[in-house]
């Protein structure tokens, strides 16, 4: 793999086609990886019990993160040996160079981020078995490990974004970071189920996490493609995957449970647990966030500001959504009072405030990976 940069135009931007796909894809697949063993093991929770460490959804999420951190730690040496070499790397693959323990190592931004998010989780896996040991069976989403190596799968997903990010001139760099932020967003209301431990007498935390987790990468899809669909199109993509999800969960954790010959649980809800927790309002949302930044275009408006508004318009309706879609998807749940609705979608909103601000400059953040094109501005 040669990720040097040639002094001519033409040879330099076809190079990160041919190499920087590779990595770039294997990382990429290593997320899904990890992405399809969560949602097999919260469902097989909820569905079958307890399980051990050594559980097939959970060899799943730990050789996805295995296969992120050695295809992150392989461009990180061929970096490493072309900066010692006195050879310019692209910085269309991964993202700008950085130095790592001084000038002991060369690493792509991007590759970097996924690998260290690979490497904290497989350390995460270590105390995860650890405390499997010690009480001989895990029930719950928001144990100690489990929040850490959730925290771990965001940084990885963060850094494998920002790889397809540096490549966005190359059309699978630009499906690629549709790709990344679809996972992302898919995972990110399971990493709101820590917020279980906030008190809920006047709120919905998990909720108001949940939104504005869900505003924030829909804008970020914005603030990076800046051009209509980018809202629309995270938020289709995220649809499909739920889709497939829904009927992929509970399917393999009773296929899996035959296979071992574990019984089910007597009383399941039958409520593909991952899916149901992204926010099945999210793509008419997107739409209105969409006619938001739509309009911007049109009207010369600070795109930044305009996205600050939807953002809040966006988490207002999330928020007063996701406690709805709870209660009429799980059969003796009940939709809150109207007092208890009214404060968690205003909470929502307003953190939605935050999430449009920060989604579209992250987008921004991401567009800087890769060398500018010619006559390029940025629109705060």
């Amino acid at each position: 793999m040669d990720l040097t940069a040639s002094g001519a135009r033409v040879a330099s931007v076809a190079k990160p086609a041919r190499t920087g796909l590779l990595p770039a894809n294997v990382v990429l697949g290593g997320s899904l990886l990890s992405l399809v063993g969560l949602t097999w093991d919260i469902q097989w929770h909820s569905d079958v019990g307890p399980d051990t460490f050594f559980t097939l959804p959970h060899l799943f999420l730990y050789a996805g993160s295995a296969v992120v951190g050695l295809a992150s730690l392989a461009v990180v040496l061929l970096t490493t040996a072309a900066r010692r070499a006195g050879r310019p790397v692209d910085p269309r693959i991964g993202g700008r160079v950085v130095n790592v323990f001084g000038r002991t190592f060369a690493a792509p931004l991007g590759y970097l981020v996924s690998g260290v998010g690979a490497a904290t989780f497989l350390l995460y896996g270590l105390w995860d078995q650890w405390w499997h040991g010690l009480y001989g069976f895990d029930a719950v989403i928001d144990s100690p490990p489990h929040i850490g190596l959730l925290l771990s799968i965001s940084v990885s997903l963060i850094g494998t974004t920002a790889v397809f990010a540096a490549a966005r001139e190359h059309r699978w760099g630009r499906l690629g970071t549709l790709g990344s932020l679809t996972v992302l967003l898919t995972f990110a209301p399971v990493l709101a189920l820590g917020l279980q431990q906030v008190p809920d007498d006047y709120a919905d935390a998990v909720s108001i996490g949940q939104s504005m987790m869900a505003v924030l990468l829909v804008a970020v899809g914005a603030g990076f493609f800046r051009r209509p669909g980018g809202a629309v199109g995270t938020a289709a993509m995220v649809a499909a995957v739920q889709a497939v999800f829904w009927w992929f969960s509970p399917w393999a954790a009773r296929a899996y449970a035959e296979m071992v010959g574990l019984p089910m649980r007597d009383a399941i809800s039958g409520v593909p647990e991952m899916p149901s927790l992204t926010p099945m309002a999210l793509l008419p949302v997107a739409a209105l966030m969409e006619l938001g930044y739509l309009a911007a275009r049109r009207r010369g408006w600070r795109a930044g500001r305009v996205s600050v508004v939807v953002g809040g318009i966006a988490g207002l309706l999330l928020g007063l959504s996701l406690p709805l879609q709870r209660a009429l998807l799980y059969t003796g749940a009940h939709v809150p009072p109207a007092w208890y609705l009214t404060t968690t979608a205003v909470l929502a909103g307003l953190f939605g405030l935050l999430g449009g601000f920060a989604g579209w400059r992250f987008g921004g953040m991401l567009c800087l990976l890769a060398p500018a094109k010619k006559g390029e501005t940025a629109d705060a």
